[in-house]
């Protein structure tokens, strides 16, 4: 018998990515209708996406056997107006977990580290572990990241910090001045990453001036997603800002093609739609007080969330309380992979599926308890 193909070490290491339960796949299981189910697993917008993405991906249809624009040149110039960046430090990715990968394809080996918090956005391991490099992982504090610890931990191989604010799957959130500090101690030869992906969700007096600091800062690059606020989790579009020599260096790792004509499109009109990103913060902060209200009536503990969803601690583990919901139709997320076994993240949804949510919570408990 002919020996199967041997991936590199660093691969075999490496546990898939565990998305949240697809709607279907629970219809299925449970005989449920799929008008019967809530899915608050995935951080997705419950709301949907802006009503101008309908008629750009309309428009698209009669273009889909040709080639996407490999520039972007489009999307590039809507968030180059938009936030006042050059479209030469712009990078769009299939998602902005795609930039993270960029980064690491363009600055990670087996003989460098890269540095990340014990409870990051897991692709910040799954990135640096796929490249055969060193992960440096801190100790957490208070379930957010430990800055200090962090620049302690930097070694002489060190290319890559990564920070998320707020974070995934946490929720912590890090003040602009703290971040802006961390970055000004940060050797110059090591890249930051600022994963901004929940950053439209924060109040204006908490977001950063993240934007400007490229200029300042050519070790700096900063990652924002459609995929949360926009709604356009499905079509994976997801951008990069930096200083143009950095942006240059990972367009270089970008793959060919790699955002579709309908996530261009999608994006660069989503992107001018300002009432609906006011619409979908005025429903996440809505839905979060409903949700505070009734885990701190359960009195349950929680992190407080500057994201769109809430992760719970039980004292059961959560991926009995997480079956317990799917039986009730419910789908919440499991966080056991982060090291956070006897909690659950919950996503912020609509008033009547976080309702749903908070009765079959309760039900879940109640029966706990008895």
């Amino acid at each position: 018998m002919k020996n199967s193909p041997s991936a590199l070490e660093c691969v075999q290491k490496l546990a898939p990515y565990q998305p949240g339960k697809p709607i279907d796949e629970l219809a299925r299981e449970f005989s449920f209708e799929l008008e019967d189910i809530v899915k608050l697993a995935s951080n997705e917008n419950p709301l949907g996406c802006s009503p101008l993405v309908g008629p750009s991906l309309a428009s698209q249809l009669g273009e889909a056997a040709r080639y996407p624009d490999g520039s972007g040149f489009i999307l590039k110039s809507q968030i180059s107006d938009k936030l006042q960046v050059p479209q030469d430090s712009i990078i769009l990715g299939n998602g902005s977990n795609d930039i993270l990968e960029m980064a690491a394809m363009a600055f990670l080996n087996g003989d460098q580290s890269a540095v990340y918090s014990e409870f990051c956005f897991v692709v910040n391991k799954l990135a640096t572990q796929g490249r055969g490099a060193e992960g440096l992982e801190v100790p957490s504090k208070e379930f957010g990241h430990d800055l200090e610890r962090m620049l302690e931990t930097v070694q002489d191989n060190t290319k890559i910090i990564f920070v998320s604010n707020p974070n995934n799957p946490t929720g912590t959130f890090i003040s602009p001045e703290d971040i802006l500090r961390f970055i000004e101690q940060v050797p110059s030869n090591v890249v930051v990453i600022l994963d901004e992906a929940y950053y439209e969700y924060l109040p204006a007096e908490l977001q950063s001036a993240s934007v400007s600091w490229i200029n300042r800062f050519p070790n700096l690059l900063v990652t924002r997603t459609f995929s949360k606020i926009y709604g356009l989790a499905s079509l994976r579009v997801g951008y990069g800002m930096a200083n143009p020599e950095l942006a240059n260096i990972l367009n270089r790792v970008r793959q060919p093609f790699n955002v579709n004509s309908f996530g261009l499109a999608a994006a660069a009109v989503a992107l001018k739609d300002d009432a609906f990103v006011s619409a979908s913060v005025a429903v996440n902060n809505e839905g979060m007080k409903a949700l505070l209200s009734s885990i701190e009536g359960l009195g349950l503990k929680y992190i407080p969330s500057y994201g769109n969803f809430l992760t719970v601690e039980f004292e059961q583990e959560g991926i009995e309380i997480y079956q317990r919901l799917l039986r009730r139709g419910i789908i919440t997320r499991p966080v056991g992979g982060y090291n956070l076994a006897n909690h659950l993240r919950i996503s912020i949804g609509l008033e009547n599926e976080n309702t749903r949510f908070i009765e079959a919570l309760h039900a879940v408990m109640r029966d706990l308890r008895l």
